[in-house]
């Protein structure tokens, strides 16, 4: 196959010192984050910000990088992670910056670590992200204080999760939130989102969040508006009901005036399954209307909290964690089930609490759902899982390794837009997200022969191959397989509450 190779002109923005840079990265092919045609060229960096693109051969740099053979890309941006305390407790954050990751975005799913200082044990699934200790910030500005204080390796952006609202303020769970406890929500959400959160996040489909009525959800999602954030929802049903749960989330989008992501889009019930086509014509009818994104992850299985109705529609259960019974990490359900001699039901029951890998989805919807032009990547990934599913350090590799070079469902350019142009604009990351003059130097330089994700469903905790490099804010974080040390990475905020803080 012959590849038509071009050089775009240099262009320089205010930030460039003429003729000299802090750090070039030169001969590697360019994709700059759109769907535009890669091209051969030059990156030069000053400070934390791309200052030339192009040919910059008349360039002098204090540290110069061969990129020849190499893909330079922006950095990934994980639109669904659920690292909230990650990024406090591993600063490296090791799954996700060895993959080329340099921004999460957390929050998700309704569960943020703020604003709650826990009074009981976290319930399902909050407790995926911290025990009750990990609740201790009475605010977001607390928790994003304690991240300015102590910066991680990459980037981080929060949604603000209503089961967090709604343990904080509430003391019963299973009912609708009344007028005064909606009231207090809403103020604690301005307070995130004047401190900087980027959105509201809902989890309906768990006990926490599932008895908030669409009212109660829009009158938190409104409130996003002011501060141009987003509405992230896992919506109420994925299976039987997918597309009951669609017309209400875009009806919440309406009613709230605000933008409508929702999270991880799968169908994933044997009714739904292979009818991608219909929940993604749905999506494609209400976007004429309001403004819907959505994200996927690239692997047939799902993961979450141990629930016994997904017994039923799950091919396999794998388990992730175990409070009560640790050594059944990475065991099937099937397997404990028959070592125990009891049902599947009771198995799990005994298991509690504890997480597990839903084997549930169809690759042809996978597909399908990662090949729509409006899809983003999101890997979902669970770090507090002892056997974590595979997507916490390969989702990132694998869309390059087997949905492009493998199986071709995606081009290059189209493949790295979804991990980054497309991830940044949806969520309103000014500067981030492409490689052009001006913009912040989040950059990875990976090989494109031999990007390989390693992470499996037995050995899960495994980085990937063919990083050569990730650059977070102009600093090198990641480079031979293993972390720099640098800690340049920032607390992305809306651009309404930058003024303020």
């Amino acid at each position: 196959m012959v590849i038509n190779i071009s050089v775009e002109k240099c262009t320089l923005s205010k930030f460039s010192p003429l003729y000299h840079c802090d750090l070039l990265i030169s001969g590697g092919r360019i994709f700059d984050g759109s769907t535009n045609k890669s091209f051969l060229g030059d990156v030069g960096v000053s400070g934390d910000r791309i200052v030339a693109v192009g040919n910059l051969n008349k360039y002098s740099a204090e540290t110069l990088i061969d990129g020849r053979g190499y893909a330079i890309a922006p950095g990934f941006i994980d639109t669904h992670a659920h690292d909230d305390y990650l990024v406090l407790n591993n600063r490296e954050v090791t799954p996700k910056l060895s993959q080329g990751v340099t921004t999460v975005i957390i929050g998700n799913c309704g569960i943020s670590l703020a604003p709650w200082i826990a009074d009981r044990k976290p319930p399902p699934p909050m407790n995926l992200i911290g025990d009750q200790k990990s609740y201790c910030f009475p605010s977001f500005e607390t928790y994003r204080k304690a991240l300015e204080e102590k910066p991680p390796s990459i980037n981080v952006a929060s949604l603000i999760g209503h089961s967090t609202l709604r343990c904080a303020t509430m003391g019963e769970l299973n009912r609708p939130a009344n007028a005064k406890e909606t009231a207090q929500m809403q103020s604690k959400l301005q307070a995130s989102l004047k401190a900087g959160a980027i959105g509201f996040s809902t989890g309906l489909a768990y006990e926490p969040n599932y008895y908030a009525t669409t009212e109660e959800v829009v009158s938190l999602a409104k409130m996003v508006t002011e501060f141009s954030g987003v509405y992230a929802t896992h919506m109420r049903n994925e299976g039987d009901l997918l597309f009951e749960a669609l017309e209400e989330s875009f009806r919440t989008g309406r009613l709230a005036n605000c933008p409508l992501i929702i999270s991880h889009h799968k169908c994933a019930s044997p009714l739904v399954r292979g009818r991608s086509s219909e929940s993604l014509s749905k999506i494609e009818s209400a976007s004429k209307h309001q403004i819907v994104a959505f994200d996927v992850y690239p692997y047939n299985a799902s993961s979450t909290v141990l629930k016994e109705d997904y017994i039923d529609i799950s091919e396999e259960i794998l388990i992730t964690w175990s409070e009560t019974v640790p050594e059944a990490c990475g065991k099937t359900l099937s397997t404990i089930a028959d070592e125990w001699n009891c049902e599947k039901k009771d198995a799990i029951r005994l298991l509690q609490p504890g997480g597990a890998i839903y084997f549930t989805l169809d690759d042809a919807d996978v597909e399908r759902i990662l090949a729509h032009p409006k899809s983003m990547v999101g890997s979902d990934g669970v770090p507090n899982d002892e056997h974590p599913h595979p997507r916490l350090w390969g989702t990132f590799p694998r869309i390059l390794a087997h949905y492009v070079r493998e199986k071709k469902l995606l081009t290059l350019e189209n493949a790295i837009h979804k991990m980054s142009g497309l991830s940044a604009s949806t969520f309103q990351l000014h500067d981030r997200g492409f490689i052009r003059s001006g913009y912040f130097a989040d950059i990875v330089i990976f090989d494109p022969i031999s990007i390989t994700d390693r992470a499996t469903y037995k050995i899960p905790k495994r980085s990937a191959t063919g990083i050569r490099m990730v650059i977070v804010n102009g600093t090198i974080a990641w480079e031979n397989n293993t972390g720099t040390g640098s800690r340049t990475g920032v607390v992305l905020q809306n651009q309404h509450s930058q003024n303020l803080n």
